[in-house]
């Protein structure tokens, strides 16, 4: 049947060439030449017994000719490998590298039209003896064409190779390294596939910063989309989807291929059926309503559980102690709430309009993204510093102290204040909300954030609406100004906190500047309490002056990356590797690539924490990057010495043990904490 094909495929092609408007250029085909001329190469002539080598079947097209990827689109055939090895000898299946397109009168091809590679495994048995003679032949089926011709041949290969130490020349080494920088990455992650009607939608996991240039997706198999169809492409958030044209006569089901990102770069991936919200839907379609329903409430519960946080419950402590000293006006009480409420969720949502803004353009952005510059932080620290201080009574000035003042623009600006101010704290829910919002139509994601907003001001909607609450708030008295003393604590600790995080963005020096423009700042406070208490006229002119020149200090505050200091330089290398190990130290490894999603979640979530790096340091364990994005094929070996195709790759290799623990593919933190302990 096979040979039927070939013989069919013939005619269409000359059926092809003798149309109208078709030029007939191309060499004319002689008989029994071969234009598709292939070697075999082996990596290795003595591989060792129980390991493997890696085959190569270069092929060089002759000018004018082409040959076809293992789909060749509308026409065309994938190259057949039949082995003949010793006993227990086997081979894998053929790796092809990145193909290219021609399109020939409306049918599009995936064709190599210049010189490429084609790379198979072959595994050696154990037990056998060194020089045991290892002869491999392979016949190749295939077909050749030009614009005009098509041509099935057959080429036999042959080698010989010897059991030996698996040694491998430099120059071998070198010429397997370019072919495999050819062979598409895998991913690491599944996509979804969705069919609606004629349209075709694929939603590659891909981070927002990995640039794509002309992105084309090539299937596996056909019947998937029509090949000679232009391919739409949307970038949103952490996802890249296609919509392409079905196949006249589809065949559902979950489709594996590779996603061309640029000149000879492609990542190798699966998507499984699934549904994928359309740009247009609010809420994702209904077939995503559960999925947003579940990130809104976890969204509200996370919201609602930050106001017990020490950046939060201050403030919202303040606010229900204004409703006490304004007694119980039922219209005064909700007027108020709404405000709050509508400060809260304005900012909330503003947040997340800027991130998703953010994320489109190719930014990595998460949660609190405005604290990745130290100059909001520098800010927000003599924010939170200011409303500390004015709890604790040094001064009473009536801008910072809209927080415990009542009417509807001073719950307004102290919603707007709590939702800011609560951006540095995470609490449960958020993250798997968040995370969610990120990926979800920007309707929904922009729902999530107003419902984090919802759950952040819920307390005092139930103070401002409900009278029994209300009228178990104590009545006013002074035990009121000891509570706000007491409530200065927690607001002095989420400014220690944020003074930490900018020591952690903007090294010691800019740690020093924040405090001393923390410092400087409480100076005026203090001098315009003391003019305050002494009834003098303009007694805020201090506080004005020394606020002007602190926020002049924090803005000249720069990240730590652009301040020269030393760095441990954690790249991986074998050598590096081998040296820690002889040291008798605990390495932690891992492999990671810019286009791998996975990766970045686990970098995240798990491995750039904190409490993860004060583990690390108290435990000893050295850390090593392998940076896969360039598909650099050492580290490539590396990993596929560990069973893997692609990344992530996470090792942990403990003092004196001989082989590594694998760790899972999803970390957490706890996970990490206890290596080394």
């Amino acid at each position: 049947m096979r040979g039927w094909f070939y013989i069919l495929m013939t005619a269409l092609f000359m059926s092809v060439a003798m149309t109208p408007g078709i030029a007939e250029s191309g060499p004319p085909a002689a008989p029994g030449a071969i234009h598709l001329p292939m070697r075999l190469v082996a990596e290795s002539a003595t591989p060792a017994a129980g390991g493997q080598t890696t085959l190569a079947i270069v092929a060089t097209p002759e000018k004018g000719w082409h040959g076809y990827w293992k789909n060749g689109g509308d026409a065309g055939l994938p190259t057949e490998a039949h082995w003949t090895l010793p006993k227990g000898v086997t081979a894998g299946e053929l790796r092809y590298p990145v193909p290219g397109r021609l399109k020939i009168a409306g049918l599009m091809n995936y064709v190599y039209e210049r010189p490429f590679t084609l790379l198979a495994d072959l595994k050696v048995p154990a037990g056998l003896a060194k020089g045991t003679p290892l002869p491999v032949t392979v016949k190749l089926d295939y077909l050749v064409c030009t614009d005009t011709i098509c041509v099935p041949e057959s080429q036999t290969l042959s080698t010989r190779l010897t059991v030996g130490e698996g040694a491998v020349d430099a120059a071998t080494r070198g010429e397997f390294d370019r072919w495999r920088a050819a062979l598409p990455k895998p991913l690491g992650g599944d996509g979804v596939i969705e069919t609606k009607g004629k349209t075709v939608r694929i939603a590659v996991p891909l981070p927002a910063s990995v640039a794509v240039n002309q992105a084309y997706f090539f299937p596996d198999r056909s019947g998937v989309i029509d090949h000679a169809a232009a391919q739409g492409m949307e970038r949103k958030g952490d996802r890249l989807i296609l919509a392409i044209p079905a196949a006249a006569v589809p065949t559902p089901g979950p489709v594996s291929g590779v996603l061309s990102i640029g000149e000879g770069q492609g990542l190798a991936f699966a998507a499984k059926p699934g549904a994928i919200a359309s740009s247009g839907e609010g809420a994702g379609g209904d077939h995503g309503f559960g999925a947003v329903t579940l990130a809104f409430l976890g969204a509200v519960l996370g919201g609602l559980l930050l106001n017990i946080m020490p950046c939060v419950f201050p403030i919202l402590s303040l606010k229900a102690l204004s409703l006490a000293r304004g007694g119980g006006d039922e219209r005064h009480a909700r007027a108020e709430a709404l405000a709050y409420t509508a400060g809260v969720v304005l900012v909330c949502v503003g947040l997340g309009v800027v991130l998703l803004a953010l994320r489109a353009g190719g930014q990595s952005a998460g949660w609190a993204f405005q604290l990745q510059d130290p100059r909001v932080i520098g800010i927000l620290l003599l924010l939170v510093a200011g409303i500390a201080f004015n709890l604790a009574g040094l001064f009473e000035l009536p801008t910072p102290a809209f927080a415990g003042r009542s009417g509807a623009m001073g719950s307004f600006a102290t919603g707007a204040l709590a939702a800011f101010v609560a951006t540095p704290c995470s609490g449960p829910f958020m993250a798997g909300a968040l995370g969610a919002a990120l990926v979800l139509p920007a309707a929904a994601a922009l729902a999530v954030f107003a419902g984090l907003g919802i759950g952040i001001a819920l307390p005092f909607i139930a103070i401002g609406f409900v009278p029994a609450l209300r009228r178990r708030l104590p009545k006013p008295g002074m035990w009121m100004v000891r509570l706000r003393h007491i409530l200065s604590v927690p607001m002095f600790l989420t400014a220690l906190a944020l003074a930490w995080i900018l020591g952690q963005e903007a090294g010691v020096t800019g740690m020093t500047l924040g405090l001393a423009a923390a410092l400087l700042a409480s100076l005026g406070f203090w001098w315009t309490g003391l003019r305050q208490h002494g009834g003098k006229g303009r007694a805020g002119w201090p506080a004005v002056a020394a606020l002007v020149l602190a926020v002049a200090i924090v803005v000249t505050v720069k990240p730590a990356a652009a301040i020269a200091k030393p760095t441990a330089d954690t790249g991986f290398t074998e050598a590096k590797l081998d040296s820690l190990r002889r040291q008798n130290r605990p390495v932690f490894a891992y492999f990671t690539a810019d286009w791998c999603l996975s990766c970045k979640v686990n970098e995240a979530a798990a491995i750039e924490r904190a409490s993860v790096r004060e583990a690390f340091d108290r435990n000893k364990v050295a850390v090593l990057v392998g940076d896969w994005t360039d598909g650099d094929p050492v580290l490539g070996r590396f990993i596929e010495r560990h069973n893997r195709a692609g990344v992530p790759l996470y090792l942990y290799y403990a003092p004196g043990a001989k082989e590594p623990q694998v760790l899972p593919q999803v970390l957490t933190p706890s996970m990490l904490e206890k290596l080394g302990a």
